[in-house]
């Protein structure tokens, strides 16, 4: 049968000096919680796990450090920038990037049968001796190419 414990939290919330939300009974001793009738009973139980008390659940201060980070995070912008192009990225990460990039474009045309096999290597080695500039270079040197095979 299902007991009226209201009393018995009030009273457990009075005991521990915490507000009445925060107190939760152990459903599997609900008899003992309502045997307990003195300020004892009730101490004897929260010392036993019976009557357990939740923690507090504060304001969280994730949303306010971000807001903080983001005000006084330094500026990235054209005016603000210090130091030469290579000292921010460094030569080396551009060009491979550049590289990946480029090889990458050259492995899609070579699946799409664009380009043959030897055709692939002289572009491929042209790639990696940077004399290919840009994504826009490769396409044209693959255009002409293409005008070569027609002729």
């Amino acid at each position: 049968m299902v007991v009226n414990l209201k009393a018995k939290k009030r009273l457990a919330s009075r005991v521990t000096g915490v507000g009445i939300h925060r107190i939760k009974f152990d459903t599997d001793h609900l008899d003992d919680i309502a045997d307990a009738i003195t300020r004892e009973n009730i101490r004897s139980l929260i010392t036993a796990n019976t009557i357990r008390i939740k923690s507090i659940t504060g304001t969280s201060r994730g949303r306010a450090q971000t807001k903080r980070d983001q005000k006084h995070k330094r500026g990235t912008t054209q005016g603000s920038k210090q130091g030469k192009k290579g000292a921010r990225i460094g030569k080396k990460q551009v060009y491979v990037a550049k590289v990946r990039a480029l090889r990458r474009l050259l492995k899609i045309a070579k699946d799409r049968k664009d380009l043959t096999n030897p055709e692939f290597w002289v572009l491929y080695k042209k790639v990696g001796g940077n004399t290919v500039r840009n994504k826009a270079h490769l396409r044209t040197l693959m255009e002409e190419i293409k005008v070569d095979r027609k002729n």
